[in-house]
């Protein structure tokens, strides 16, 4: 049996790829530029192009395909659940505990961050146009929107379903790859990882659940979220008490 240390090992932040901050800066840029755009009426006519196209392009079996895709975003129906279900079967063949900081952790950063951009910046879903409460298009589409009658969607910028899927389907790989031993191929891992955003992007905006610019802005968002969320040395953190002898790190990403 490893014979358990006392010496705590100084907290630094884990290495993310591509290494640095000036990433992180740019992906905060990208995400204010597009907000800022938007504020100012550019953008909008392309939100509108898209959305006009999709609308008028719906056969139904390609409709009934992305809807099917679609359900890749469900938080509380599918990334929760699997998350919490793998960081149970992880924390029990790692004897750790620590599975549950990651998963506590991503639901924390994304819940104060999605959520009240989504109140602030009080936009309609372009599908407020064909349903309650029958907004015009070229009233649905405007972002900060503070006149939109109480029944209208207005939390439709940034997607919350791009966005928690990049951090959610990240974490699902971590786990995934410490549930394997670190022996899930790389091929796999980034598979998880960045397939279901990608297929979220695209199924959200022809569905008109979400504008093009949404997507967008939910990607650089997701992406800077995902990035803070890796930083953390999860196998560092300290833990009170008894917990300690359930404290083995599990993290090790391909």
């Amino acid at each position: 049996m490893r014979e358990k240390t006392t010496v705590r090992r100084k907290l630094r932040p884990a290495p993310v790829r591509p290494a640095g901050w000036w990433f992180d800066a740019l992906l905060l840029a990208g995400f204010v530029a597009i907000t800022a755009l938007l504020a100012a009426g550019h953008l909008l006519a392309l939100d509108l192009a898209v959305s006009e196209w999709a609308f008028a392009h719906v056969p139904a079996p390609l409709y009934w395909t992305a809807r099917a895709f679609n359900l890749l975003g469900q938080g509380g129906g599918l990334l929760l659940p699997l998350s919490g279900g793998l960081a149970v079967a992880v924390a029990w063949r790692r004897r750790t505990v620590r599975p549950f900081l990651l998963v506590g952790g991503a639901f924390l950063i994304t819940t104060l961050t999605i959520g009240p951009l989504k109140l602030w910046t009080d936009r309609a879903a372009p599908t407020a146009s064909v349903k309650e409460p029958f907004l015009p298009l070229d009233q649905a589409v405007r972002i900060f929107h503070h006149q939109l009658p109480p029944d209208a969607y207005s939390m439709s910028y940034p997607s919350g379903h791009v966005a928690n899927a990049i951090v959610w389907y990240g974490v699902i790989a971590l786990l995934l790859a410490a549930l394997t031993g670190d022996r899930l191929p790389v091929g796999l891992y980034r598979l998880v990882r960045y397939a279901p955003p990608a297929i979220l992007l695209v199924t959200t905006t022809y569905l008109n659940f979400h504008w093009l610019t949404d997507g967008l802005a939910a990607l650089l968002l997701g992406l800077l979220l995902d990035r803070a969320l890796h930083r953390v040395p999860w196998d560092d953190l300290p833990l009170p008490g008894r917990l300690r002898n359930w404290g083995e790190p599990f993290t090790r990403q391909p």
